[in-house]
């Protein structure tokens, strides 16, 4: 039975707002790696294709963050770019600098590194997103499924991408494999709820992380065969991003991306 905000007890709404921050956070930090591959891509075409993937990731995002702007938690922006670090709920995977070097000066990105985590957290978004349409909590629902018509065309996209390279030359195949192990080494929080696991089961929130991760784990089990490769194995996490536990590197790419808000919080960016 379908929820809406004026039905819910503070429990509920705590489990909710939970959830919210957590894709909001993944989406948010992901759609800022993608940008920083803007003018680095292989080629024009890439170029305009994975810009455009990254701006509907955002936007995923930014329907995240004003669900919980109705839920009163904050507006929009302060949600986005006024929380520190400690305060963000997203996995390690997605707060990965994308390689060595600065984008504005010597960027020396991994293109294999960004299809590995592109691929692998978007499969891993499309389970997420596929459960949430039957949440119910029924603004998330229908979130979840405006998202999944994106979606569909981002999975196709970077499964494409990674299964070209690894059909392609031998050292096209030694750089994607280094990059599954270094996705895989960040994986361990993808599906983590942090300490949120029985009320988001309680409240049939979304369902349960294990049922998720072996739906992931399905999926990439058919592509890594036809590949001839073994399927990659997530393992428990060092650190949980989930519970706040995060890298120097999220903070310096919440350095970058409040940059303009903090000039004047009060204006709408």
């Amino acid at each position: 039975m379908s929820t809406n905000a004026v039905e819910m007890t503070p429990a509920h709404k705590e489990a909710l707002a939970e959830l919210l921050f957590q894709l909001a956070d993944d989406d948010f930090l992901l759609s800022y790696r993608g940008s920083e591959w803007l003018g680095l891509a292989p080629h024009i075409e890439e170029d305009v294709a994975s810009s455009s993937i990254s701006q509907d990731t955002m936007g995923h995002a930014k329907m995240y963050y004003g669900l919980l702007e109705e839920l009163g938690y904050g507006k929009i922006d302060d949600l986005a770019h006024g929380r520190s670090a400690k305060e963000r709920k997203n996995s390690i995977l997605v707060e990965r600098e994308n390689g060595a070097g600065y984008y504005m000066e010597t960027p020396r990105y991994d293109w294999a590194y960004a299809v590995v985590r592109n691929y692998f957290y978007t499969l891993a978004k499309k389970v997420k997103i596929d459960s949430l349409k039957k949440t119910t909590y029924q603004p998330l629902a229908e979130v979840a499924t405006k998202v999944s018509m994106e979606l569909f065309y981002h999975h196709l996209h970077w499964r494409t991408w990674f299964t070209q390279l690894l059909s392609s030359s031998d050292e096209a195949k030694e750089r994607m494999n280094k990059a599954i192990d270094g996705v895989m080494a960040d994986f361990g929080d993808v599906f983590s709820y942090g300490n949120a696991s029985q009320s988001f089961k309680e409240f049939a929130l979304i369902e349960d992380a294990t049922v998720l991760k072996q739906r992931w784990e399905a999926a990439l089990k058919e592509v890594v065969k036809a590949l001839h490769i073994e399927s990659p194995i997530i393992q428990q996490p060092d650190r949980n991003g989930r519970l706040g536990e995060h890298t120097e590197e999220l903070d310096r790419a919440l350095s970058t991306l409040s940059e303009v808000y903090r000039l004047n919080p009060a204006v709408p960016w």
